[in-house]
């Protein structure tokens, strides 16, 4: 590495290097984790997946495990892990942004051995790539080993061996392994697992990066020593190894394991920031360490400064007089933006790919909250409409190679993100607004004039200043506070969080950089209160088997025909085994039913959101399944939000289903009568009876639809009697289907509501408004459901473009493979291959007679009473056949031949006709297949048999012997 490297080619460089030792190459692992004791956790560490092997519970067998990117030995691993530290013992979440070094999400590069090597290899590796190939400067290089405190009751012996296999390393270039080698404490260089398990020393690696030339003399290394395990960032640990060698057991006890294992862990950013900082370890005089400063966070902060016109400089906020750590100037403020908006765009993204969504509990709490703290930060910037999630693009374009599943899934990480984003929008300001008022509050009071006349005469010649404001809207005055208050209530506090939405720690943030606190004891109290409430309504949810149990009878009022957003009252909550659903008075959200798909959705009680998964009925009454364990409580009012792109993707497929109907009798039949359908975002099926279609028919049915859909005709709908919809033989109404009184005819062309469109049928389902709204039709495939029942499978719109998109993509592709000028040119290139293939075929058939024939002319010479019996070794069945083929001409015999190409057995005899009486064919072959583990048989002159038992081919040949005699 003599020019600097890219982030990419570290990670490369680390997992090539422990490649080329035989470990097997890992995928990262889910940032999700389900812990021993069953919490749902975020995976904190690179050891997480491997902690089942390290309990003795696992085979060591990483070979075999799925997605393997390089398959080594089944004891040796590596990886980059996905770490997320922002809850329990390891939360960084608030110190993000305001250093260079704190994130939420990092990756941690790791090697293990289960049961294989030990400290001798893995020190020396770890020696081999950091000193030897990625060339850190030796004399800024420290190692710790363990060094127990008995004092305080520090488990097991000092790493001596740890200790010289250290020494050996630094006295091989000339350094003193005294100054060198640090000892640490329990705390800095002992492991454990828990209490009680598998436990060990470790030994960390430490780079001195204070100021000055790369090399450092004997004065300045045994300063730096004197810097290790300390608290100056100028010094910091890069790689840790843990050696898990003994087992702590209740008694307090520290017994050997019978396997010793190796666990180690790099922080990939940190070590990025050293070798980029420094330039390649050529400058430490001007050298910038900062994670943030690399091209891991670079393009996301160029993609940033293109959305916001602000630029980021790299400042660091200081500490106020409470010791906060509080941006001052603009700058800094923009740069600690910058760097949290970064960070928690990849945590957000990392944790929605692996399937972990922001919620209202546990870790999807979290998420929550970080993405929450991030849309604030973008106030900072000056972003008032939904922005992270149009970062996304840029993060799955950097780092969509080592970490696939952000390409994969980044359309659904947008959705929910823009999703996340947009609720808390709603509320983001007017809770800062609150704050506002509140922290005025705790500075000012106002008095009525006579009030402040009054306070001014008191204070008369005490020397204190009373600054006033008078309100302009009331007849108060405003005096600042001789005593500010300095603490946010708690009831400010629940207020921002169960109105507005503001996690915690968001006002905490705030009101840090007022220099103020929080009474979060205040409200910890608050919240419980809250949860309180919320056991006692969940004891009142109605437990149901099914869905026929639910208590509310009165129908459910739907208006989503006509709008998709709307304020709606929760009337009833039950429980159904793993689901919850809400009965709500009114609904924009469709219920499942006449083949249409029902609606998904959410539901918005002040910044909290409550995913709705799908909405079916029970009679009249609709019901909204949610997603997750929460739910709101009965008699709250709710924003009731239907997914709009999902909703319109359905209405593209149900209105083409119309349309193809009408298709269907033009082309095929009026008697092609609808049997039944399905209607999804995805997709439509629609069966009907009739005979298999012909091409000829589906190609003018796709065309027809498509006719229609340009055409951009109306569509509408009306409700009228009954009787006089069933009057109107323009309408069309499915047989066997029970009707109302008043029914719903959704019209296609004419005079919108005048019942004079070419497609009318009875329908309770939603529709565009014109047929141009569904944009592409395509046919996916016609087949039989049943006996006379015929299905056709169609896609529409976004759905149809995707396809055409795949299908161009894929001609473009299979025309680069044969050379051609594009798609058009395919079809010539296509033809020419298949030309070449058959003169090649031919010319590969002479040069197998040619072949045949001189092996034919060889086994002749070999010829015993009458009889070629012979074993054409590695060549496949054609080939034997046509050495049969060209004895048949010259040998007037037996002829038995055996080959073994493919892995598989061919049999093949011929007898002329001279010999018949004595022996037949098919005779042989049916005795000496089964030799070979297979079978066969034929006529008396010529037969065929294979089998699959190679090693038996000479013992079969010398039972045809027998037969021939």
């Amino acid at each position: 590495m003599s020019a600097v490297p890219t982030a990419a080619q570290i990670r490369q460089s680390f997992l090539d290097f422990f490649k080329s030792k035989d470990h097997t190459i890992v995928p990262s692992d889910n940032v999700g984790y389900t812990s021993r004791d069953g919490a749902r956790i975020f995976t904190n560490a690179g050891m997480n997946q491997f902690v089942p092997i390290f309990l003795g519970e696992r085979s060591a067998d990483v070979d075999t495990w799925p997605g393997v990117l390089h398959k080594g030995l089944p004891t040796r691993a590596a990886d980059t892990q996905k770490c997320i530290r922002a809850g329990g013992k390891h939360n960084d979440l608030e110190d993000v942004g305001l250093d260079t070094y704190h994130h939420t999400l990092f990756e941690m590069l790791g090697n293990w051995s289960f049961g294989d090597y030990f400290k001798k290899e893995a020190i020396s590796w770890a020696w081999e790539l950091i000193i030897e190939k990625w060339k850190f400067p030796p004399t800024r290089v420290f190692a710790t080993i363990y060094q127990p405190d008995k004092s305080k009751g520090d488990p097991a012996d000092r790493d001596q061996e740890a200790w010289d296999i250290w020494a050996e390393k630094f006295r091989s270039i000339g350094l003193d392994p005294d100054i060198h080698i640090v000892n640490g404490n329990k705390k800095d260089n002992f492991w454990m697992m828990g209490d009680t398990g598998p436990c060990g020393p470790c030994t960390e690696i430490h780079i001195d990066l204070t100021p000055g030339a790369p090399n450092l003399d004997e004065d300045r290394q045994r300063a730096g020593a004197l810097l290790v395990n300390g608290s100056d960032a100028s010094c910091i640990e890069i790689w840790n190894n843990v050696f898990i060698q003994y087992n702590a057991n209740p008694d307090g006890s520290f017994v050997p394991l019978p396997a010793k294992h190796v666990d180690t862990g790099m922080g990939f950013e940190r070590v990025c920031s050293i070798i980029q900082g420094t330039k390649n370890f050529t400058d430490f005089e001007t050298a910038k360490i900062s994670n943030y400063d690399t091209d891991v966070f670079k393009p996301i902060f160029d993609e940033l400064t293109k959305m916001c016109g602000k630029t980021y400089q790299s400042t660091l906020p200081k500490a106020n007089a409470q010791g906060h750590v509080v941006p001052v100037t603009e700058q800094e403020k923009i740069d600690v933006a910058f760097r949290v908006i970064a960070d928690h765009l990849r945590t957000l993204s990392f944790a929605i790919a692996d399937g972990i969504q922001p919620g209202n509990s546990d870790r999807n709490y979290t998420l929550r909250r970080i993405l929450r703290r991030a849309v604030k930060y973008g106030r900072t910037l000056e972003f008032k409409e939904p922005f992270f999630y149009k970062l996304v693009d840029v993060l799955a374009q950097h780092m969509g190679d080592v970490f696939p599943e952000l390409r994969t899934k980044k359309e659904q990480v947008k959705a929910v993100l823009k999703l996340e984003e947009e609720a808390f929008n709603r509320t983001l300001d007017r809770g800062i607004a609150l704050f506002d008022k509140v922290v005025e509050a705790m500075e000012w009071t106002t008095q009525t004039e006579t009030e402040y006349t009054a306070s001014i005469t008191s204070k008369l010649g005490t020397g204190e200043v009373l600054e006033k404001s008078k309100s302009t809207t009331t007849e108060t005055t405003k005096i600042r506070r001789a005593e500010p208050i300095t603490v946010v209530p708690a009831a400010n506090a629940f207020e921002l969080y169960d109105t507005y939405g503001f996690p915690l720690d968001l006002t905490e943030l705030m009101a840090r950089e007022r220099g103020l606190t929080v009474d979060t004891k205040g409200f910890e109290a608050l919240m419980e209160e809250q949860k309180q409430r919320a056991r006692e309504a969940g004891k009142k949810n109605k437990q149901v088997v099914s869905v026929s149990e639910i208590e509310t009878k009165a129908p459910t009022k739907f208006i989503g025909y006509d709008t998709l957003e709307a304020d709606v009252r929760v009337l009833e909550v039950v429980s159904m085994k793993d689901k919850n659903a809400v009965v709500l008075d009114v609904s924009t959200c469709y219920a499942e039913m006449g083949g249409q798909i029902g609606d998904a959705g959410q539901l918005i009680l002040g910044a909290n959101t409550f995913p709705i998964s799908a909405t079916t009925k029970v009679g009249n009454t609709w019901l909204h399944f949610l997603e997750g364990d929460e739910t709101p409580a009965v008699d709250a009012t709710v924003r009731l939000v239907v997914d709009a792109p999902r909703r319109h993707a359905i209405e593209r497929h149900h209105t083409v289903t119309h349309i193809l109907h009408w298709a269907l009798h033009e082309v095929v039949s009026k008697d092609a009568t609808q049997k039944g359908s399905s209607v999804t975002p995805d997709k439509l099926t629609f069966d009907f009876n009739s005979a298999a279609l012909t091409p000829q028919q589906l190609a003018d049915i796709e065309r027809l639809v498509n006719e229609r859909i340009v055409a951009n005709d109306p569509v509408s709908w009306s409700e009228v009697p009954y009787v006089e919809a069933k009057a109107n033989n323009g309408i069309m109404a499915l047989f066997g289907e029970k009707y109302g009184d008043l029914v719903r005819v959704v019209q296609i062309g004419g005079q919108p509501h005048k019942l004079d469109g070419w497609s009318m049928e009875l329908c309770g389902g939603t529709h565009t408004r014109g047929t141009g709204e569904i944009g592409l039709f395509r046919l996916v495939g016609e087949s039989a459901v049943a006996a006379g029942v015929r299905r056709i499978e169609a896609i529409a719109g976004l759905e149809a473009y995707n396809a055409a998109r795949a299908d161009a993509d894929l001609l473009k592709l299979l025309a680069g493979k044969v050379s051609a000028q594009g798609a058009h040119d395919l079809e010539k290139k296509i033809e020419a291959l298949q030309q070449q293939l058959k003169d090649t075929e031919k010319a590969l058939k002479a040069a197998q007679q040619r072949e045949a024939s001189g092996r034919a002319k060889d086994l002749l010479t070999k010829a015993e009473n009458n009889a070629i019996i012979a074993n054409l070794g590695d060549v496949d069945a054609d080939n034997a056949l046509a050495v049969s083929d060209a004895l048949k001409g010259t040998f007037n015999g037996i002829v038995v031949l055996a080959a073994t190409g493919g892995g598989n057995v061919a049999l093949i005899a011929s007898v002329a006709k001279d010999h018949q009486a004595k022996i037949q064919a098919g005779k042989i072959i049916q005795t000496i297949a089964p030799i070979v583990g297979g079978k066969g048989g034929g006529k008396p002159d010529f037969a065929r048999g294979g089998g699959k038992d190679v090693s038996k081919v000479d013992a079969a040949l010398a039972e045809a012997r027998k037969l021939i005699g």
